[in-house]
């Protein structure tokens, strides 16, 4: 999952390098810790939350059929 993350966030913003990707798990869910430059945080989360919900969206689907366990994306600052 974290290479689908890094696949998707890394051409939208203008530092790639700094894409950080953190995964937490334990035995009822995996959350994703996404932080990218914080000049970036605006395309990564785009309009209304349109890109970040559209980030999730692929991330939820794909995770679904690889994982049994309930999947999170979070976006740090």
């Amino acid at each position: 999952m974290e290479q689908l993350i890094q696949t998707i966030v890394k051409p939208l913003v203008d530092h790639p390098e700094e894409v950080r990707i953190e995964k937490d798990e334990n035995a009822s869910r995996i959350v994703y810790k996404l932080s990218v430059h914080p000049e970036d945080m605006g395309k990564v989360i785009g309009k209304q939350g349109r890109v970040a919900k559209a980030i999730r969206t692929i991330v939820y689907s794909a995770a679904n059929s690889h994982h049994k366990k309930k999947t999170f994306v979070d976006i740090l600052d």
